[in-house]
């Protein structure tokens, strides 16, 4: 049987994932109106081909509403991955290489299937702290300005996030976001490597600038304007 699947309805999907509480499922929730999708959803069929022991689930977001807000899901193309019925990851947005690195993380690729003797099975590892700290960097430098934070532009996750999005658009900044509930190792290697506890965060030219609070004082205060220079707003993911 193939290990990517389209979800027909909520009694379908209880069904599939109920049938191994092992076993690592991906959830691609997508939109056929949605351009982004068509070419995520290709981007999910490759990595079926590569982790044949996770089970792929096409979800239909406008369709199987059910699904979708049980799950949270705000904007398509958006991806979990669960273990069972326990969320291991998640993702609003087609990062095609967080999504093969979630999957390595929780489900090794298969080897060659022409070998005459089975692999042994590549042991699952979590990602070591200098693996963590990159993928930080990685993400600091991503975009001049780059907003840390709870959900997404469009559907925050918390008043703090909500706030530092309002600002920053009022700025008329271009920025780009992650959010960080989508990655507990960058969520935790984050508060480490900015030696900042809390989120937002806000970071500019690759360098942590603060918070909300530190935020709203360096527009107050004019040293805002002075560090972005004349901008413009656009959505950035």
């Amino acid at each position: 049987m193939s290990n990517i699947l389209e979800v027909s309805s909520p009694e379908h999907f209880k069904e599939l994932l109920s049938a191994d509480l092992n076993r690592v499922s991906c959830l691609n929730f997508w939109a056929p109106w949605a351009e982004p999708c068509t070419a995520f959803n290709k981007v999910v069929e490759e990595e079926a081909k590569q982790f044949p022991a996770v089970l792929f689930l096409k979800i239909e977001a406008e369709n199987l509403a059910d699904i979708s807000e049980s799950f949270d899901i705000e904007a398509v193309p958006s991806f979990l991955l669960l273990r069972g019925h326990t969320l291991l990851a998640r993702h609003s947005g087609a990062d095609a290489l967080l999504l093969h690195s979630l999957l390595t993380q929780h489900s090794p690729p298969s080897t060659s299937s022409s070998s005459a003797q089975p692999a042994a099975p590549e042991p699952q590892h979590p990602r070591t702290q200098e693996e963590i700290a990159a993928r930080c960097k990685e993400l600091m430098n991503k975009h001049k300005v780059m907003l840390f934070m709870k959900g997404n532009p469009t559907a925050p996750k918390c008043g703090f996030s909500r706030q530092t999005v309002g600002l920053l658009r009022e700025q008329g900044v271009e920025f780009a976001w992650f959010d960080i509930l989508s990655d507990e190792d960058v969520r935790q290697g984050l508060k480490k490597v900015n030696d900042w506890p809390t989120f937002p965060q806000i970071v500019v030219n690759g360098e942590l600038v603060g918070g909300l609070d530190i935020l709203r004082e360096m527009i107050e205060n004019g040293e805002w304007e002075e560090l972005m220079g004349p901008v413009t707003e656009v959505k950035a993911e």
